[in-house]
């Protein structure tokens, strides 16, 4: 039997405000879930799942759909999203490249 995924409070409420978010951009452009859903390239049902905020669809397909739909993703002080990733890459770039496991340490004299 397959065990059951669990997520964080925060994690399901994110998924559900991105849904809405989508969903009320569809409305605004005036589309039916249909018509989203040939654009993404995506069935029907798994917008219908996007929408209502489930973990189970991919998140290409969700982003995708955010970005068909004109919501705004990490755009909160207006930078542009390539300089956001050159941002980010060139911290990633100072640390290391591996990361190892922390030894237990032994300090019981």
């Amino acid at each position: 039997m397959k065990k059951k995924r669990t997520y964080l409070k925060y994690a399901k409420e994110a998924a559900l405000l991105l849904g809405q978010q989508i969903k009320l951009g569809r409305k605004k452009h005036q589309w039916s879930e249909q018509n989203l859903a040939d654009r993404a390239g995506i069935s029907r049902a798994t917008l219908q799942k996007i929408e209502s905020g489930e973990m189970t669809p991919g998140i290409g397909l969700v982003l995708e759909t955010a970005a068909l739909c004109g919501v705004k993703l990490f755009d909160p002080d207006r930078q542009p999203i390539e300089t956001s990733i050159d941002l980010i890459q060139s911290k990633i770039a100072l640390l290391p490249v591996r990361i190892q496991n922390k030894k237990a340490v032994d300090d019981d004299f």
